[in-house]
C-alpha cells in the first residue's frame, strides 16, 4: 500500500523526487504519512480535499483484503 500511495502521489506532483511515504504499523492499523514538496501540497490535497479523499478511498478498498485499517496523513 505504501508503494501504491507513492505511485499516485508521484503522478500528481511536479517534483516526484520529493515524494516520501513513511509507514507506521500497529496491530490492526497502518498509518501512511505522505510528504511532498510544499508547492505540490495543493495538488495532492485537491480542491475541497477531493484528491486526498479519493486516495483514501482507494486505500480503504486495498486494505479490506488484508482486514486492516489504513490511515493516510498528508504531512507538510
Amino acid at each position: 500500500m505504501k508503494e501504491l500511495i507513492k505511485l499516485m502521489a508521484k503522478a500528481l506532483v511536479d517534483d516526484p523526487e520529493k515524494v516520501d511515504v513513511q509507514e507506521i504499523k500497529a496491530q490492526q492499523t497502518i498509518v501512511l504519512e505522505l510528504r511532498v514538496a510544499k508547492e505540490d501540497l495543493g495538488k495532492v490535497i485537491g480542491r475541497k480535499g477531493r484528491t486526498a479523499q479519493a486516495m483514501r478511498t482507494i486505500l480503504s478498498c486495498a486494505s479490506a483484503k488484508e482486514q486492516k485499517r489504513v490511515i493516510l496523513e498528508i504531512v507538510e
